[in-house]
């Protein structure tokens, strides 16, 4: 039994020709070697897996060929591989420049090919500086590497490079046709597309997968087999969804995304794979994008249908929206939720939403405005049906409408027989009898319904007029003030009916005034009908004096004393009351409990 060689390398390209996918470097390479202008130092950088390391091989063979050497020559002896990731030393420098020295034996060129040269030290660079610059003129140096951004200025300079850049999924794919056809392989366009895409443009990778998938399909690649082994979402599933989400079904929307977790994947490989989907089909509705589409035939016919059935404005908002879960991913706490959530946005784009009532339709356009209730025609025309109604237009010339009044309400009537009834705005709703002299005649009786009276600010122009009002009537009662009752209370009471009367406010939800009465303790004075409180400031003090009414009612009522006033000062001195210090607030909790004093020694606890 022969021993397996993977693709890669049995596949591997031994002309410029079989290089898949870098013609302009191949070319250019090759009228270099024709007309004799090779340089003397080239860097190849580029991806993994697009054929650097391949093209400095073949490169190597091509310059030392002539018609003296047999065709099998490989000129082994003429090409040294130095890997710069396992000897990046300056010892290995110095005795590769040793070397350097000693000319070809079968051949033109000795030619050294550096793989990761970014691999190599800061020193080494510097050693191999001068040998780069002036090499001998039987030397050749090909560097390779993926990171030209981590070579020293200096090596740059000294070399010419090529970038290499990725392969593209048609030329991954074609190529990949070509090797299933060498091994009998029947493979589908889509299952290569698939294994081509999911190699992100390194030919190496490509083939690599192509040998594992035939190793788990056999002979027979599909695309079913190929997505389930590279554990890739099917087109199928993207769309499945958007079906769902044109048809705003979004309960099956959800369900579909759950199969997709249960499956494995996770919700931002489905997002992300939704955007891309949302933009093929966006590069489908126009011929001249169609060539973006990196799919195979059968799989372009299928977004061809379906951006039939999506318009541009739903696609921009979808991409926007899926976009945007997409960024805020990986910040969300809860990720699945995201998704879902984005799912139903995007079912909801092209959701009208429920049916309106024409009636409200009709009343959001200037046509009807007023409607005769069915009682009025009763009292009207008892004996007649109720006239049809028409509309018509509130540009209707004036000249033609005879206009009277009826009941605050304006009775247009249509020199043509036609009768209306409008409000004060421009919307009327026609009647097709002259019925005006009716409805003048048997207007329905004026009825007269008592509202409640109006709440009204503490600060607007209403406010101080009832307040007005009202301290004239005070000004009125004070004739019978002798009648009223007088009895004497004692503070305690009245500090209770006071708190009392705070607590009720606060349950009302007066919490700002409840909070300024409790602030201070009230006292009486000597005269013991005066009610005296100190307030921290003037703005309290407003406040109070503003609603005390209901207080010195209260009040009055309880203490059965008619006689009470209030008096109220400001000390700002007050207010340092209600700011304690962690001393001050240590010295209450001690007075309340002498223990605490003897927890704080015990642990040795500080403020």
């Amino acid at each position: 039994m022969e021993p397996f060689v993977v693709s890669a390398r049995k596949y591997r390209p031994q002309t410029f020709k079989d290089v898949v996918g870098q013609e302009a470097i191949t070319n250019t390479l090759l009228n270099a070697i024709e007309n004799n202008h090779l340089a003397q130092a080239l860097l190849f950088t580029g991806p993994r897996g697009v054929g650097k390391t391949t093209c400095a091989r073949i490169l190597a063979k091509k310059i030392n060929e002539d018609d003296a050497a047999p065709a099998d020559e490989d000129f082994a002896f003429n090409i040294f591989e130095l890997d710069a990731a396992s000897n990046n030393s300056v010892d290995d420098i110095r005795s590769l420049i040793d070397q350097v020295r000693i000319p070809p034996q079968v051949g033109k060129y000795k030619v050294y090919i550096i793989d990761e040269v970014h691999m190599l030290s800061q020193s080494a660079f510097n050693a191999f500086l001068k040998t780069l610059e002036e090499p001998p003129k039987h030397a050749i140096f090909i560097l390779a590497t993926t990171e030209k951004h981590k070579i020293i200025p200096t090596i740059l300079s000294r070399c010419q490079i090529f970038d290499f850049k990725r392969i593209t999924v048609k030329d991954a794919a074609n190529y990949l046709k070509y090797i299933a056809e060498q091994q009998g392989v029947i493979a589908e366009d889509s299952a290569l597309h698939i294994i081509a895409q999911k190699a992100d443009g390194a030919m190496r990778d490509a083939l690599s997968i192509f040998d594992r998938v035939v190793s788990f399909s056999g002979k027979e690649l599909t695309r079913k087999s190929v997505t389930e082994n590279l554990n890739v979402l099917d087109y199928d599933t993207y769309f499945s969804a958007t079906d769902l989400i044109l048809e705003n079904n979004i309960p099956s929307l959800l369900l579909l995304f759950n199969d997709t977790l249960a499956k494995g994947f996770d919700g931002h490989h489905f997002i992300s794979g939704l955007a891309s989907h949302f933009r093929d089909l966006m590069v489908c509705q126009h011929e001249v994008t169609i060539s973006l589409l990196e799919v195979g035939d059968d799989t372009k016919k299928s977004y061809g249908e379906q951006s039939k059935k999506a318009s541009t404005t739903f696609l921009l908002k979808a991409i926007d929206i899926a976009n945007d879960t997409d960024l805020k991913y990986k910040t969300s706490r809860n990720q699945r939720l995201l998704v879902e959530l984005a799912l139903m946005k995007l079912a909801s784009i092209n959701y009208d939403g429920e049916k309106k009532n024409p009636e409200s339709v009709a009343l959001n356009g200037k046509t009807i405005d007023f409607i005769i209730p069915a009682s009025f025609f009763k009292s009207a025309a008892p004996t007649s049906k109720p006239p049809k109604e028409t509309i018509v237009s509130e540009k209707k010339a004036p000249e033609q409408l005879e206009v009277a009044s009826i009941d605050n309400k304006t009775i247009v009537q249509n020199k043509t027989s036609e009768v209306a009834i409008a409000d004060a705005e421009p919307r009327i709703k026609v009647l097709e009898k002259p019925i005006l002299k009716e409805l003048q005649q048997s207007a329905p009786p004026k009825i007269n319904i008592k509202t409640p009276p109006k709440r009204v600010s503490g600060l607007s122009i209403s406010s101080l007029k009832a307040k007005k009002e009202h301290e004239l009537q005070r000004k009125g009662e004070a004739i019978d003030k002798t009648k009223l009752p007088k009895d004497l209370f004692a503070e305690e009471d009245m500090q209770k009916h006071w708190n009392d009367f705070v607590e009720v406010i606060d349950k009302k939800g007066q919490k700002i005034l409840a909070s300024n009465l409790a602030s201070d303790v009230p006292k009486l004075r000597n005269d013991t009908t005066t009610i005296w409180i100190e307030l921290p400031n003037d703005t309290m003090k407003k406040e109070i004096e503003r609603e005390q009414y209901e207080l010195m009612e209260y009040l009055k009522l309880k203490l059965n004393n008619y006689f009470i006033e209030l008096q109220i000062s400001v000390n700002e001195a007050v207010a340092k009351k209600f700011a304690f210090t962690p001393e001050e607030k240590y010295e209450k909790l001690r007075e309340k409990n002498p223990a605490i004093d003897l927890l704080r020694k015990e642990f040795d606890l500080d403020l």
